[in-house]
């Protein structure tokens, strides 16, 4: 079970503990609240927060932006149960003011042999803002308070059950060997797909189940979704690499023009969720990471894949322009109902934000948009019995996983608004979990066996 506490302003989860759950545990590198990057091995779940602090990646080229991998500000360790972040109540014309004195101090520190590209930043800091930068500024005074309030009471819990920790343990001097880049060339085989010869649907499986560690050509496992019915861990091989596929977990590997395997899967979803690849400037800017316009992000078939009432959830930057195109146009056209917005909030082991509340860069939370398809109004009826009608503005707190984009486990979060037992689909997905179908064209990236280490208790 992720979930550590609940509160009624959210969820405090155990983000490690849950990827931990299949027999294997994650590598991973953990970054102290000062900012200093560990590497721990974790033995077990109950030692995992006690000798390891969270999460600053590597880099932030591995990923999309606004993931939890950014460079991290942090602020001197508060007095118990506080956040090191000033008063609560803080006005618009504050939060401007504060993030422009920060921008200043920033500049004061550069060197002087960067001093032109110093002058260039000071110019571009005196333009006034834009109307999108405007626009997540209101956003942002409006939820802050919230934010602020209900992480702290979620903190204040951790730290009385010790799942966070003011002061961190001595850390493990043992080099883990952490993988920091693997190469991960899933996205370009998908592209290389589209050029194999099709495939007969009267002649081919659907789906493909997995027995024992097994190699398959990459066309087979392109054409069909790959399924471990089984309730241990298994391994695959694809193009020489190993991969982790879950207990209970099932996956399409593809490129979103190649989803016809998936809704021949024969399965209706209950609960979908959806991280799209946004479409930014920083990404266009860079062209490290593939990204949809919106009009493909609507070409999804949601409908086709979701059942009657299915409950959806979208990932959202904080950018006010996908805020809004999901809730006007996207949930619309999809025949959704917009229920609520909820925020992830990424806190230190220290129960610290990641990054400053009011940073004009990166903010510490992402937002989630949840809705239901609407449909049969008898079959909703009948599905809602039992359950809780969604909330408004809960956050789901945890300390995020240093691979980038890795969100949070949303399945013990949702289990009170949905049926026990339902299926559960992720799109855009870069890990599996147990219990769910996943898709994307780099699905299996963050289960490459290098990530993980074999528990010497696992069978």
């Amino acid at each position: 079970m992720s979930v550590v506490h609940r509160l009624a302003a959210g969820w405090l989860v155990d983000h490690l503990s849950f990827i931990n759950q299949c027999g294997y545990e994650i590598c991973d590198s953990f970054a102290h609240p000062g900012g200093v990057t560990h590497n721990t091995s974790v033995t077990s779940t109950e030692d995992c927060h006690s000798i390891s602090t969270f999460a600053v990646p590597p880099s932030s080229s591995d990923g999309p932006p606004n993931g939890p991998g950014d460079a991290i500000e942090t602020e001197a360790a508060a007095p118990e149960g506080q956040l090191c972040q000033g008063c609560p109540e803080v006005s618009l014309t504050e939060i401007k003011a504060n993030s422009n004195r920060e921008d200043h101090q920033e500049g004061a520190k550069s060197d002087i042999g960067d001093s032109l590209a110093t002058a260039r930043k000071k110019r571009k800091r005196k333009c006034v803002f834009n109307q999108g930068e405007l626009d997540a500024l209101e956003y942002h005074s409006k939820i802050r308070k919230l934010i602020w309030e209900g992480t702290l009471h979620l903190v204040q819990e951790g730290l009385k059950s010790g799942f966070l920790h003011h002061t961190t343990a001595k850390l493990s001097c043992r080099k883990n060997n952490v993988p920091q880049r693997i190469v991960c060339g899933l996205a370009e085989l998908c592209e290389m797909a589209k050029q194999f010869p099709a495939v007969n649907e009267s002649d081919h499986q659907a789906v493909c189940v997995l027995e024992e560690e097994t190699s398959s050509a990459e066309q087979d496992l392109l054409s069909c979704v790959v399924e471990n019915s089984s309730n241990s861990a298994k391994i695959i091989v694809l193009m020489g690499q190993k991969y982790l596929v879950p207990p209970k977990s099932s996956f399409l590997l593809s490129d979103v023009s190649c989803l016809q395997p998936l809704l021949n899967y024969k399965k209706k979803y209950d609960v979908i969720v959806i991280d799209p690849p946004w479409e930014n400037k920083s990404v266009k800017r860079s062209n490290r990471y593939s990204h949809l316009s919106s009009w493909q992000i609507k070409q999804i078939p949601v409908p086709a894949l979701a059942a009657p009432n299915c409950l959806v959830v979208v990932w959202v930057t904080n950018r006010q322009k996908h805020l809004r195109f999901v809730k006007d146009e996207l949930y619309p056209h999809w025949s959704v109902k917009t229920l609520a917005e909820w925020h992830w909030v990424k806190i230190t082991t220290a129960g610290e934000f990641v990054l400053p509340l009011d940073s004009l860069h990166k903010k510490p939370y992402e937002v989630l948009v949840l809705g239901r398809v609407q449909g049969d109004v008898k079959e909703a009826l009948r599905k809602s019995e039992g359950v809780l009608p969604i909330p408004e503005h809960q956050l789901i707190v945890s300390i995020p996983c240093s691979l980038h984009s890795h969100k949070p486990p949303l399945g013990a979060v949702l289990a009170e608004f949905i049926e026990p037992d339902v299926e559960c689909l992720e799109l855009f997905a870069r890990n599996l979990q147990p219990g769910w179908t996943s898709w994307g064209n780099e699905v299996l990236k963050f289960q490459h066996i290098d990530y993980f280490t074999l528990l010497q208790n696992a069978n």
